[in-house]
């Protein structure tokens, strides 16, 4: 499980971390948009209000970064406008905006709830801002997956099976019960809040793994933009493989 910007980046040589060549990878199934909001300190309180400021991301080479940079575009915030400043993941930027060491950082849930709860805000999403952004997916070497057909149909089939199973209103009582397990700490709160927006009907998890191609070629553009080496990237296909998962669903 990754996001397909990594799938996309090695294919393309331009992986955060070196390969001795180029690994035969592809998306086999869809996860989600990324959940990704733009959080900022309580008294940032519009997307303009970020200029001069330093916002952190994981790395300065990463799509998120990439991501990130594009939904500023987009709001019209050139680059000089603000300062990106590599802190590290999600947990860690959490804390470091909390301590106010930076203005904003993109988050998911449950981090953005539990900062919403201390007063931050939520400027806007990638989906929101972007309109189609796939984010999470399921990969692998086209090599392993050939060679591991019938487990790969199987994972699939109980992500989808995980899914129908999430949406279907009479067990989320049970699924806080488990979101709450396997988060420690999380309040009550902020689980029901992150419930709401995990499944929701228009930007929660693909109800059956879908793929989002438009999402896809987003990301695509996003990284022919930023990327280094530069390269433009016109084909979507070349990053995903829907065999399996066609068959995950005619079984």
């Amino acid at each position: 499980m990754t996001a397909v910007d990594n799938v996309i980046a090695y294919m393309e040589g331009q992986g955060e971390a070196p390969t001795r060549s180029t690994p035969d990878i592809v998306a086999l199934m869809g996860s989600s948009s990324g959940f990704l909001s733009l959080i900022t300190a309580p008294e940032i309180k519009s997307l303009a209000d970020l200029r001069g400021t330093t916002l952190s991301v994981d790395a300065m080479t990463t799509g998120y970064a990439f991501t990130l940079r594009r939904m500023l575009e987009k709001a019209g915030l050139k680059d000089g406008d603000y300062t990106l400043t590599r802190v590290g993941g999600m947990k860690e930027r959490y804390e470091a905006l909390l301590e106010r060491k930076q203005a904003g950082s993109l988050l998911v849930p449950p981090f953005t709830l539990a900062a919403l709860d201390r007063q931050f805000n939520e400027l806007t999403t990638a989906l929101a801002l972007l309109g189609h952004f796939q984010g999470g997916v399921a990969a692998a070497r086209r090599a392993w997956a050939a060679e591991h057909r019938d487990e790969l149909i199987g994972f699939i089939r109980g992500n989808i099976a995980a899914l129908d199973w999430l949406y279907d209103a009479n067990n989320k009582s049970k699924a806080l019960q488990i979101f709450q397990a396997h988060l420690p700490g999380t309040s009550v709160a902020v689980a029901e809040k992150s419930y709401g927006v995990l499944l929701h009907p228009s930007s929660g998890f693909p109800r059956k793994a879908e793929i989002d191609v438009e999402g896809v070629r987003t990301v695509m553009e996003i990284r022919s933009q930023y990327a280094e080496p530069r390269k433009t990237l016109t084909d979507p296909s070349r990053y995903y493989d829907l065999t399996y998962y066609r068959a995950a669903l005619s079984n």
